[in-house]
């Protein structure tokens, strides 16, 4: 596939999405999110290490595209919300750690696709909105990954004021890790993603993808899966190794 609305680059084993339709200020069209969607596929399949997820243009992404919208079906506008939601989920099945560099606004769905990433850094310059709640469309799926990060009230808060909140108010909230000046977002966010990498591959996948299962249990289950996958992954040889070459006093040399 020739990407048409991302463009795509690999430097030293990190894959940087970065959306590219800056005329559309990044809407997340059909289009848009099916080759998204298909490109995260193709890195986790890939011997990337970590992903960036990023954007052209001043606008991180605006969130859906109203054009496909207007007129709908009920049956369209359920494929289009399917189709995002397997790009959402997509995402975080990923074996590899994910941040996003946020240099601008992201609005409505545009907001859900930070949040729903491993990590992000944003530029002090860039806000976050869940816009529905001051028009005539309330930011259902939006909400679902924005309030597993920062909580009922600040959540509805944004939703239902539609009010944006700038950079540092998200990293006070947990919506992003931090702020830092435009000039050092891509070396901040470099820094992070290089530091999320290290070690165990495997390890990080599995740890990961268990994070993103446990959450949804109650603490007993929580502490069961955890437990298992813990058991189990130590028995591993990229966690055998690194006992090891903790006991040996050596670096450690992971597959």
């Amino acid at each position: 596939m020739t990407p048409s609305h991302l463009t795509v680059s690999t430097t030293d084993g990190i894959t940087t999405l970065s959306l590219n339709r800056p005329d559309k200020r990044n809407a997340l069209s059909l289009p848009l999110m099916l080759e998204l969607t298909e490109a995260l596929q193709a890195v986790g399949r890939s011997a990337a290490r970590g992903v960036i997820l990023a954007a052209n243009g001043p606008v991180f992404s605006a969130g859906h595209n109203f054009a496909d919208m207007a007129g709908a079906s009920l049956a369209q506008a359920r494929e289009l919300f399917a189709v995002c939601t397997r790009m959402m989920d997509t995402l975080q099945a990923l074996p590899q750690p994910v941040i996003a560099r946020v240099h601008a606004l992201a609005t409505a769905a545009g907001c859900q696709l930070v949040a729903t990433c491993d990590l992000a850094i944003a530029a002090d310059t860039a806000a976050f909105a869940l816009p529905g709640g001051k028009a005539g469309l309330f930011c259902h799926t939006p909400l679902v990954a924005v309030a597993r990060h920062i909580g009922r009230k600040r959540a509805l808060e944004l939703a239902m004021t539609g009010d944006a909140i700038d950079a540092a108010t998200a990293a006070d909230w947990g919506l992003i890790n931090r702020a830092v000046p435009p000039d050092q977002l891509e070396a901040a966010t470099l820094d992070l993603i290089q530091r999320a990498t290290r070690g165990s591959t495997e390890s990080k996948a599995m740890g990961k993808q268990a994070y993103y299962r446990q959450m949804e249990l109650a603490q007993p289950q929580a502490y069961a899966l955890a437990s298992e996958i813990m058991a189990a992954g130590a028995l591993t040889p990229d966690a055998q190794e690194g006992i090891a070459a903790f006991l040996e006093k050596r670096p450690a040399r992971y597959r």
